[in-house]
């Protein structure tokens, strides 16, 4: 098994976080992981993408052409990436923002509301860790209690008493989201 992943938005959204927080899950699980961050110098505010690799095998390189699976959070990563999704893949998104939806009739289509609702119950720190937890019901690639010690290996201990509520987002995420093709 092997699952080839493009997480690609803005940043400031948790793009990177969350293709760290599923490496080091992956990790946990005894999988070989790469994770591959690629943003322009603008950081937040500019586009940001992590290419994330989970494997029972070696990885061999951790550029990517092609993905089983991309997250996009933003039109211009809807313009980069959807084409570059292998026939049969999923696409997920992130509907807030888009004013061209995605066309392809040859992949899975999922949509989650992830920064309506983050904002509507004020838990916009979260919104990364609700994307995910939608991501994680369509793809288990991983467990959720491995997403929790990736999640407690990549957050500053300063931010540990967060962890309960990035838990409940995952579970969030994994009722919001909606197939629509």
């Amino acid at each position: 098994m092997t699952e080839e992943l493009i997480i690609a938005g803005f940043g400031g959204q948790g793009v990177l976080s969350m293709g760290k927080i599923l490496a080091y899950s992956g990790l946990m699980q005894g999988q070989e992981v790469s994770w591959l961050p690629s943003y322009g110098p603008e950081q937040r505010g500019g586009t940001a993408n992590v290419t994330v690799i989970l494997s029972d095998e070696r990885v061999s390189s951790p550029v990517l052409n092609n993905y089983d699976t991309a997250i996009i959070l933003n039109q211009p990563s809807l313009e980069k990436f959807e084409s570059k999704i292998k026939p049969g893949g999923i696409l997920i998104f992130d509907g807030n923002g888009f004013h061209k939806f995605p066309t392809r009739t040859d992949i899975n289509i999922y949509r989650i509301d992830a920064t309506e609702y983050s904002y509507a119950n004020n838990v916009v720190k979260t919104m990364n860790m609700i994307i995910l937890g939608g991501y994680l019901k369509v793809r288990p690639i991983v467990e959720v209690a491995n997403v929790l010690k990736g999640l407690k290996k990549s957050l500053p201990e300063r931010h540990h008493h967060l962890l309960s509520s990035n838990e409940k987002a995952l579970h969030i995420g994994m009722d919001l989201i909606k197939k629509i093709n």
